[in-house]
């Protein structure tokens, strides 16, 4: 990239694509979520925890189907996104399923979102999940941005695919099917990607094929959190996924998706970050 506005129009308009094709795909089933239930993938439930009453951020929150799962729950939630079509998505459903009063959706970049949602230590909860951090070059500052949204004493939630996992890809597969590499774990430079696939609908081609992604390596993610001041209560390392990341791996009745065998390495993680 040879400005820093670049990768951000890139990555918004092959998201801002993404909305439209999100909002039909399978991998989106939203009839829970219509029928006042929503859900959130096994991992989170298993973990996350009672949010009644609590003041929840959800950062990069695409058009807000976890959000508007929080809420439902007892939540008062702020999602924030770049993609102006997935904020737009996102309030039409919380007028549609009468949340507007408990979920509201603020249009922003991720770096600007001190000045743009304007509440610091406000929250009790930051909440950030799947394919988020990928997407952002300052990983340290992504943390220093956590924290100074968090109430003393309140909790960063983060699941996402395991730094370990995304060495792999699939393009570059092994006779047997496994994944080969992809990028080296260490590789700090960014990773252009012209891939017209989506990861939620098998049959869908972007016409904004191109994205920029970063490797992030677990040091880093942990060592920008505590470095910007919260205590670490637990980390937790799955073999299993929310979404097809290899074309090898089988959904099972959890909706995640496994290894067919064996665990061969942790597919994704989850952590949750405290402000001391």
């Amino acid at each position: 990239m040879t400005a820093d506005k670049d990768w951000r129009a890139i990555n918004r308009a092959n998201w801002d694509e993404r909305v439209g094709v999100h909002l039909k795909a399978p991998g989106y089933d939203l009839a829970p979520l219509r029928a006042g239930h929503g859900r959130l993938n096994a991992i989170e439930e298993a973990e996350l925890g009672d949010v009644r009453g609590l003041e929840v951020l959800h950062l990069q929150c695409h058009f807000g189907a976890d959000t508007l799962s929080l809420a439902q729950r007892g939540a008062r939630v702020t999602g924030l996104d770049f993609s102006g079509p997935a904020i737009a998505a996102a309030r039409g459903l919380a007028d549609e399923l009468g949340l507007a009063d408990r979920a509201r959706f603020i249009c922003a970049d991720l770096y600007e979102a001190p000045s743009a949602v304007g509440r610091a230590e406000a929250f009790d909860l930051v909440y950030v999940t799947w394919g988020a951090t990928c997407w952002l070059p300052d990983i340290k500052r992504w943390a220093e941005i956590v924290a100074q949204f968090l109430k003393p004493g309140g909790r960063l939630y983060y699941a996402d695919g395991h730094p370990s996992a995304y060495v792999f890809d699939n393009e570059t597969k092994l006779p047997d099917g496994m994944p080969g590499y992809f990028a080296p774990y260490f590789q700090r430079a960014p990773l252009v990607m012209n891939d017209g696939f989506d990861y939620a609908d098998p049959d869908a081609r972007l016409v904004n094929a191109t994205n920029v992604s970063w490797m992030h390596s677990l040091s880093s993610i942990l060592g920008g959190l505590l470095e910007a001041g919260l205590s670490l209560d637990w980390l937790h390392e799955h073999a299993q996924v929310p979404w097809q990341m290899f074309h090898i791996l089988v959904k099972r009745d959890d909706g995640d998706w496994h290894w067919p065998d064996r665990p061969w390495l942790p597919l994704a993680l989850s952590l949750q970050a405290s402000r001391r």
